[in-house]
């Protein structure tokens, strides 16, 4: 199961076409909307977020509710584009009065972008650069949730800083499963704890008072999983390679850590590995989960935990010294609207993209072809690898 996305910031919309999407699969609007709807909360979110109100057109696909086998067609339109539509017209001429940008922010793909594609005007570069492609992911990204959900894997997140101000895990790996959705929801900036929540907001007005931005770390958590997904015999097939390349490709995604993490590298053998012990009812399980649920580049069948850092926004309402591409001569950086922090809404679409690698993992392992079969192939398997640890 892949993705495509194509569409701009200020363009008419953002397109998503999800393939090798298996026949049969019950999909609902509803709930992708709920994901936009989450991608675009948070305390710290900028202007505008009060412009676009995120709904998902499913144009292809999809037939009284279940998946065709064939593609899957998503549209998200953009509210803002009645704003933009001279300035970001698909054909005809720029208009007499087109101001280019020329004042590459500091932290963008703004300049490297235009040096890549030979262009003099950055808004070429920055459109699609922009976060604001992520809503087509995370809307491509409920075809995934769906089909997860049907077997039994429910995928979450929660924020754990912003700035500095750090939620207290006693032990994290232990902690995080047992969170409660509606808990993390229910915060303005989807951390768990009240308290830690209030000053992160409290961290988040300092920042804007000062024309800061600011990044922070998130986990996501996915329960319910099957052991063996994934490989060990070359690197692609790897879980730990295609979960960090996902969350590695979200914009500002600066770090991913699994289970421990760095903290591993301190630690001796026998404090990091998680003993296995045998259940009867359980099959091969771990005493710990310090491998936060990937061993070998493979699923234990514990939760799966994995932590990302995101670096604070780059457009600064204070910004920094840029040079004008035009002239040469020193200038300030453009400023875009923005947010002041987008750790929360990073989550949600870390959330989508952790999905579809376990998707993946799922149809290698037990097809792709129609949600009959592949829940027939998970039966047997279950039931081969319980009389394994019998």
């Amino acid at each position: 199961m892949h993705y495509i996305t194509a569409g701009e910031s200020h363009g008419p919309g953002l397109t998503a076409i999800v393939s090798g999407v298996p026949a049969g699969l019950k999909v609902s609007a509803d709930q992708i909307n709920s994901d936009l709807a989450r991608r675009q909360a948070g305390y710290g979110r900028g202007g505008r977020q009060k412009i676009e109100r995120d709904v998902v057109e499913v144009t292809g696909g999809v037939r009284f509710g279940r998946t065709l086998g064939s593609p899957v067609s998503l549209t998200v339109r953009n509210r803002d584009w009645e704003n933009w539509t001279g300035r970001m017209a698909a054909f005809g001429e720029p208009p007499a009065d087109l101001e280019r940008e020329v004042s590459p922010r500091p932290g963008h793909a703004d300049l490297v972008g235009a040096l890549r594609t030979d262009t003099d005007d950055c808004r070429n570069v920055l459109e699609r650069a922009s976060a604001r492609e992520t809503a087509a992911r995370v809307a491509a990204a409920g075809i995934a949730r769906e089909f997860l959900a049907e077997l039994g894997v429910e995928v979450f997140s929660y924020v754990a800083s912003i700035g500095d101000v750090a939620l207290a895990e006693d032990d994290a790996l232990l902690a995080a499963p047992d969170y409660k959705p509606l808990d993390i929801e229910l915060s303005e900036v989807r951390c768990p704890d009240a308290e830690t929540s209030e000053a992160m907001k409290r961290a988040i007005d300092a920042a804007r008072e000062a024309g800061e931005s600011l990044g922070g770390t998130f986990r996501v958590v996915a329960t319910g999983l099957l052991p063996g997904l994934g490989g060990y015999a070359t690197g692609p097939e790897r879980l730990t390679s295609r979960i960090g390349a996902a969350l590695l490709s979200i914009p500002a995604i600066k770090g991913v850590e699994f289970g421990l993490g760095f903290a591993a590298a301190r630690r001796p053998g026998s404090q990091v590995h998680d003993p296995i012990l045998a259940d009867a009812q359980a099959g091969f399980t771990r005493a710990s989960n310090n491998a936060g649920g990937l061993e070998g580049g493979m699923t234990t069948g514990m939760p799966l935990i994995v932590t990302a850092a995101m670096k604070p926004i780059p457009t600064l309402m204070t910004p920094l010294a840029t040079v004008n591409m035009d002239t040469l001569e020193p200038t300030q950086a453009s400023r875009e609207r923005s947010d002041v922090c987008a750790v929360p809404a990073c989550a949600v679409v870390a959330e989508g993209e952790v999905a579809f690698a376990l998707a993946n993992a799922y149809q290698d392992a037990f097809g792709c072809t129609n949600m009959t079969d592949i829940k027939a192939a998970i039966r047997a398997y279950k039931q081969r690898i319980r009389t394994m640890s019998r």
